[in-house]
């Protein structure tokens, strides 16, 4: 006996084989690997608010749409969608503290006297030089 289909209009067996079970993955992990990419980008320049937080939160949305896919299996690339995921987080994180913890410092009392200060300097580079030092020991003691 053969594996092999009869075609009964041939009266003979089929040359091809059978048809596949599961349809054929096409690729289709470009996605992934941009969620990946711009989620290491991400990091990288998480001491930025355009680096850290709009390509961490690109990274987010490429990663989950790279990761439906995966899961309905459309596409390759699961484990670099959830390692764009990770890498997006973890730089809009980074981020977000790096900007509250500069807006809490320039809204401290020791940033407001370096405002001040830097205004009544007026370009003046030895008094800025003062400011910046005066800042330092406000900020150390």
């Amino acid at each position: 006996m053969t594996d092999r289909p009869y075609d009964p209009q041939a009266g003979a067996y089929s040359a091809a084989g059978p048809a596949p079970t599961e349809p054929v993955r096409r690729g289709g992990a470009g996605m992934a690997t941009a969620a990946l990419v711009l989620g290491i980008v991400a990091l990288l320049t998480s001491f930025t608010v355009i680096g850290g937080i709009v390509l961490g939160i690109l990274a987010l949305i490429l990663g989950f749409l790279a990761l439906r896919k995966a899961n309905r299996g459309e596409a390759d690339g699961r484990g670099r969608a959830i390692a764009g995921i990770v890498t997006g987080v973890l730089g809009v994180i980074i981020a977000v503290v790096l900007v509250a913890v500069g807006a809490s410092l320039l809204n401290s009392k020791s940033g407001k006297n370096l405002q001040s200060c830097l205004k009544n300097a007026n370009g003046n580079q030895s008094a800025v030089q003062k400011c910046q030092q005066q800042y330092q020991n406000d900020i150390t003691k």
